[in-house]
């Protein structure tokens, strides 16, 4: 039964690149397209977060990018349209947020945490240092060591 579908899936799968074709430019304008290049490249996908919105595929960096091209058509500045996302999605939307009081921790913290570790580590490796530098014996590990002193220096004395 299976076998009476596969020449004709065969077939269009075959044809299928017959019929594609180039992808339109997204704007008639290459400056506007620069600038919105340009744009993309500094705003955060607010899905991936890892990624520009002229990096990223999600639905949201899709739309971010057509409306920041609809913006350029009708005249904004790239300050303003910065200021407009900003103000819409807050200063996360910036791929690199202003060092201001709200956005501190960002710029902070990662050196903070760095800082923090290296001491953490530092007291660690120390601590451990001394441990290793200075066994401690109990009174009996001390008496049988001092005793096999003893008996070894006495037969070498002999």
């Amino acid at each position: 039964m299976l076998l009476k579908f596969v020449p004709p899936l065969l077939l269009t799968a075959m044809l299928a690149p017959a019929f594609a074709k180039e992808a339109a430019p997204a704007a008639a304008d290459p400056v506007a397209e620069a600038r919105l290049m340009e744009l993309s490249s500094e705003l955060r996908c607010l899905v991936c977060q890892n990624q520009t919105i002229a990096d990223s595929n999600a639905e949201l960096a899709v739309d971010l990018r057509n409306e920041i091209r609809e913006k350029i058509q009708t005249g904004m500045s790239d300050a303003e349209i910065k200021d407009f996302m900003v103000a819409r999605y807050g200063d996360f939307v910036l791929y690199r947020p202003p060092v201001k009081g709200t956005t501190l921790a960002l710029w902070v913290g990662p050196f903070l945490l760095l800082a923090v570790g290296g001491g953490i580590l530092f007291f660690n490796l120390r601590r451990r240092r001394q441990r290793d530098a200075e066994p401690e014996l109990s009174r009996d590990d001390q008496a049988l060591a001092e005793s096999l002193l003893h008996t070894d220096t006495t037969k070498e004395t002999r």
